[in-house]
């Protein structure tokens, strides 16, 4: 908005040039961008120059062709060398195609999911910057009241994440687990550290990343951890029996899945009576006949689902109903972490800018990347802070003989309660 009223503000001032220079806006060949043509009542082939550039950068912005011929270019600058007030227009108009190019560029997902979840995350492994700036945990961390009041700055980032594990099992209620299963372990630093936490325990964890498989058994060696072990596994079909885990631990892995009942159903399957399954996950708020999703939710949830291979969010209360719906899970219960979550966002930023040497030595395609990483999430951040996307906890317990039956009116009791 900042550059529109600039460049008004320049075509205004020009009307009165000496040189009777006149600046209106033209729509050009592509949708969504406007380029400035330049008029003059008298002969000025400075004027000339400033629209066949404009021209020029439209089409380049919008079908990539070649740049304006040196001629011009070199007649746009001695039109801006010979007045202030026209350098200032081309700037401005400059700015203004180039930030309607970028906004068009990054407010449509580039990522949607397609299956492509693995491929992905082999990618974010290979190129190592989600783990120089993340540490071995690729989900969110946590963060205290007294930590928010501090400001977020002030602890550590790789360290709020090992503080969200050791809450999230405070959450599960498991005590002594002797079999685990991490769904959707990333390269595993969640599983390596319930595996030193539980020296006798057996852990298991399951990705559709190659690459994350390599590079979590690689950490597992230098680390000395030899009961963990990680392998590629698609969790909504599962290959372990019935009845085969004390402790299901399902952290910002449900995002990703195309069947939520299914994946839910799946990991209760393998859970043994007796046994924890808890779920962390991005969720949307809970959408009612009294609070609909306006368009612009609508426009917002897309993007996030587009830009990081999400088939679609639901509500931490849905995930509640899907475990109680399984008629095998007791104990239910559902909580909002978004306060404790939430500054992660703006902090993994905050890393990158006191340390950005390892995306610079990346090159220009990382660069861009990274680029559109930081805007998602800055998106993320608002979606989170504005109630539209919520933070969601989800804990059951298998009941001893695997079986049990809920009520409509128990189910309801149970998401009130949530709430």
């Amino acid at each position: 908005k900042m550059l529109h009223q600039r460049l008004n503000s320049h075509q205004v001032a020009g009307r009165a040039h000496q040189r009777s220079l006149h600046l209106r806006p033209q729509t050009g060949r592509c949708s969504g961008h406007n380029v400035t043509e330049a008029v003059t009542d008298g002969p000025s082939t400075s004027a000339q120059a400033l629209y066949s550039i404009s021209e020029a950068a439209s089409r380049s912005c919008c079908t990539s062709q070649a740049a304006p011929p040196p001629s011009s270019i070199s007649s746009l600058h001695q039109m801006a060398s010979s007045s202030p007030m026209v350098a200032a227009a081309l700037a401005a108009a400059g700015l203004g195609v180039t930030a309607l190019a970028l906004n068009k560029l990054f407010d449509q997902g580039s990522r949607a999911y397609d299956g492509n979840v693995g491929q992905e995350y082999d990618a974010w492994t290979e190129e190592g910057v989600l783990e120089y700036y993340w540490g071995e945990h690729i989900h969110l961390g946590y963060y205290t009241d007294a930590e928010r009041a501090a400001g977020y700055t002030k602890k550590n980032f790789k360290q709020a994440k090992y503080d969200f594990v050791d809450e999230m099992l405070r959450f599960s209620g498991a005590k002594e687990p002797k079999t685990i299963l991490d769904v959707g372990c990333g390269f595993g630093g969640t599983s390596r550290h319930l595996a030193k936490k539980f020296r006798d325990a057996k852990v298991e964890g399951i990705t559709l990343s190659p690459k994350q498989v390599q590079r979590g058994t690689e950490l597992a060696k230098e680390q000395g951890v030899t009961n963990a072990r990680f392998q590629v596994m698609d969790a909504l079909a599962m290959s372990w029996p019935d009845n085969s885990f004390d402790l299901v631990w399902a952290c910002e892995s449900g995002e990703h899945m195309p069947d939520k009942k299914k994946y839910v159903e799946e990991m209760c399957r393998v859970l043994k009576p007796g046994g924890q399954l808890v779920i962390a996950c991005w969720c949307q708020r809970e959408e009612t006949p009294e609070r609909p999703f306006t368009e612009q939710d609508k426009k917002e949830l897309q993007f996030l689902y587009d830009e990081w291979a999400h088939p679609y969010f639901i509500s931490y209360q849905e995930f509640a109903r899907l475990m109680t719906g399984t008629g095998k899970m007791e104990g239910v219960l559902a909580e909002d972490w978004t306060p404790q979550t939430l500054p992660s966002w703006l902090h993994s930023i905050w890393v990158g800018v006191v340390d950005p040497w390892i995306v610079i030595a990346k090159g220009p395609r990382i660069w861009y990347k990274t680029v559109r990483e930081i805007v998602t999430i800055v998106r993320m951040h608002q979606a989170f802070e504005s109630g539209l996307m919520q933070y969601g906890l989800i804990r059951g317990t298998k009941s001893p003989d695997g079986t049990m039956e809920w009520s409509a009116g128990a189910s309801k009791e149970l998401v009130e309660s949530s709430r």
